[in-house]
């Protein structure tokens, strides 16, 4: 009997938690990314991951958020993930998933290079990661740079080197107009109990100013399942578990890269 009444009430939370999220989605109006109080113009980001899959695992809030509201994404993927010597296939699904996120396919690059093979152990070169970007940065007039952060969400070493090379970038580039922000890492705790973070997710950002910290809620979760289904190559049962128990298909925040 007590183990009904737990369960019904963490199913409430769970539903309770939904609604938020999605209540914050089409009531919160205010733009993001603001400068001394200003909204910004349109911007051209490119959201630099490890692998295909990465954009439907983490950073959906974030490419929702952003088209919804006019900017223009780019996707920087700098691996194929042929760790199962399946590239070729994860490489074509990256491409489709991107298309059901509204990510024009020529604005979606996929990097097969012999130094940036998928892997734990595969160690990335911090300065070859910060060339690659530094290319998409000129070709497109990149103004914004989305990526992982030291932790990179998983652990993973690929997401870490990503994050390493970007600010590798930043730092032969200091005075260039141009904004990077993290995928903040959350403890497992926080990372597995879905939209019931958004509680905590809300707290911490109105505790930092929008310049520093930005939080943004997904306005089309099921748009989440849908992209990591393109994936058919690793839409296995537990990464389903994943899109559904992970708090980043219901929201991300970002943390500007100092």
């Amino acid at each position: 009997m007590a183990w009904i009444l737990i369960t019904g009430c963490l199913l409430s939370v769970w539903v309770i938690s939904l609604c938020k999220v999605l209540l914050l989605a089409h009531m919160c109006k205010r733009n993001s990314f603001k400068k001394n109080g200003k909204a910004l113009r349109k911007r051209n980001v490119l959201i630099v991951i490890a692998h295909p899959d990465d954009e439907s695992m983490f950073f959906t809030p974030t490419i929702n958020y952003l088209i919804s509201r006019g900017h223009y994404i780019y996707i920087l993927c700098l691996s194929i993930g042929d760790a199962d010597n399946r590239g070729r296939i994860r490489k074509r699904e990256l491409f489709q998933a991107c298309a059901t996120l509204k990510v024009p396919m020529q604005q979606v690059k996929v990097v097969d290079h012999p130094d940036l093979q998928d892997g734990f152990g595969k160690v990335w070169n911090h300065k070859l990661v910060a060339n690659l970007v530094k290319e998409e940065i000129g070709k497109y007039n990149i103004d914004m740079i989305i990526t992982f952060d030291n932790y990179g969400v998983s652990g993973h070493c690929n997401h870490r080197d990503v994050y390493y090379g970007v600010c590798e970038l930043l730092y032969d580039i200091p005075h260039r107009e141009i904004e990077a922000w993290e995928l903040v890492s959350t403890n497992i705790l926080r990372k597995y109990i879905g939209p019931i973070d958004v509680w905590l997710s809300v707290f911490v950002a109105m505790l930092h100013s929008n310049e520093t910290i930005q939080f943004l809620v997904n306005e089309h979760p099921c748009r989440s399942f849908l992209a990591m289904a393109q994936h058919s190559s690793q839409w296995v049962w537990f990464r389903k578990c994943f899109v559904a128990m992970s708090s980043y298909t219901y929201m991300n925040t970002l943390r500007k890269i100092k």
